[in-house]
């Protein structure tokens, strides 16, 4: 079994949890309810920024595949210490590159040091590519990898393979990226809106919502469409990364015959939901600006989402909900349109027509200023916190109360 992995953006830990739960992927005892919270607590075997499991090849297949929240899966090759050059690589060579890399593939290497001997970044990347080639009988092309605070963050030419090394207190942790790709990038969202919300924190919004995934869903400031997308996909378990490549698709040990499998189970999934949901859902997406409905249209086309949604262009105040449901959705806020754009009276207009056409619906408002959050005028909670775009944001959650 592997030791493996699953980087996520601040916030989203408890939801990646919840996902390898649910995949079988952590036990099931992991994610459990803290006394007093409406919150699970975090499993032990989550840390700032991803997730612990354990798993085999097909394991790191299925969190690729299907996880919404995640923007990484690392496959932990090696933990050992080292405090001088020579020992680093000398460990790292005794590492199975092979079974993860091909002769002559290139690499790039992203290297975060902390309070250890080595601590030059450039000098630890080149004893890896030495000890890879100690390994294979000949270094790799080398292409280089900013470092970065935050592993989710960091990209890498797409034509390599990520190698991701950690110095912490002369300890040396050797990851490969699986990946490739970060997670977010479905495949479905050529079109965007001027401020783009990402897929994975879309997807961590639907958890925090508590949506049921059967009843409405309504987001009025669609913008590109992401919500609404993810939302038909996790109705319809679609899996977010069925229409991709991965980084493991290049590793010599690669089982197409299983990838096949499980792209195949779930498609069956999918007819099957299809069949118990129907092909349209209760799935509602709305934008004053008629540009954004239709990239919003286009991106769900992309995914075979198109037809599950119904699109409409109007303003906030022409909504149409039916019955009792939740809002999900990402308004304007400061940073997102302008600074001296003042957005209080849009927020406080939302408020009064949820109230009128949304009485005891649920809602999740994504926002980074708490005054906008309080001129809607409910009764909000907002403990969940969020980074969007390189913005600490907020989850406002309640009920919609007359």
């Amino acid at each position: 079994m592997e030791q493996l992995f699953a980087v996520c953006a601040p916030g989203l830990e408890l939801y990646t949890a919840m996902e390898l739960e649910a995949l079988g992927l952590l036990p099931q005892s992991s994610v459990q309810n803290s006394p007093g919270s409406k919150q699970p607590a975090l499993p032990k075997e989550s840390e700032p920024g991803g997730v612990s499991f354990t798993g085999d090849l097909s394991a790191i297949y299925l969190a690729n595949l299907q996880l919404r929240t995640a923007s990484r899966v690392l496959l932990r090759l090696g933990d050992f210490h080292a405090a001088a050059f020579s020992e680093l690589r000398k460990k790292a060579s005794r590492l199975d590159w092979g079974r993860y890399l091909r002769a002559g593939q290139p690499v790039s290497i992203n290297v975060t040091c902390r309070h250890s001997r080595l601590y030059h970044s450039d000098a630890i990347a080149e004893r890896i590519v030495g000890s890879i080639g100690d390994c294979l009988g000949q270094p790799p092309p080398f292409v280089k990898s900013k470092s970065s605070q935050t592993q989710a963050e960091d990209d890498h030419s797409p034509q390599s393979q990520l190698i991701v090394v950690r110095l912490v207190n002369d300890q040396c942790a050797i990851s490969l990226d699986s990946s490739g790709d970060l997670l977010h990038r479905r495949g479905y969202r050529l079109a965007t809106a001027k401020a783009p919300l990402r897929e994975t924190l879309a997807a961590g919004m639907l958890f925090a919502s508590g949506w049921d995934r059967n009843s409405p869903l309504l987001d009025p400031f669609c913008g590109s469409g992401t919500i609404s997308i993810e939302a038909a996909m996790l109705a319809l378990g679609v899996a977010p990364g069925r229409m991709r490549r991965f980084a493991f698709m290049e590793w010599p040990g690669f089982q197409a015959d299983r990838w096949a499998e499980l792209i195949e189970a779930n498609a069956c999934t999918i007819e099957q939901q299809k069949a118990r949901l129907g092909d349209k859902l209760p799935i509602f997406a709305s934008d004053r600006d008629a540009g954004a409905v239709e990239m919003s249209r286009a991106n769900a086309a992309r995914m075979d989402m198109a037809e599950a949604i119904t699109f409409a262009c109007r303003a906030v105040s022409a909504i149409e909900p039916k019955g009792v449901g939740w809002v999900v959705t990402n308004p304007p806020y400061g940073l997102r349109v302008s600074p001296n754009h003042d957005l209080r009276n849009l927020y406080a207009q939302f408020g009064k027509v949820l109230k009128v056409k949304c009485p005891e619906w649920r809602v999740a408002i994504l926002c980074n200023d708490f005054q906008l959050i309080r001129s809607v005028g409910l009764e909000l909670e907002t403990s969940s916190g969020f980074v969007n775009g390189g913005v600490p944001v907020r989850l406002a959650r309640g009920v919609v109360r007359v």
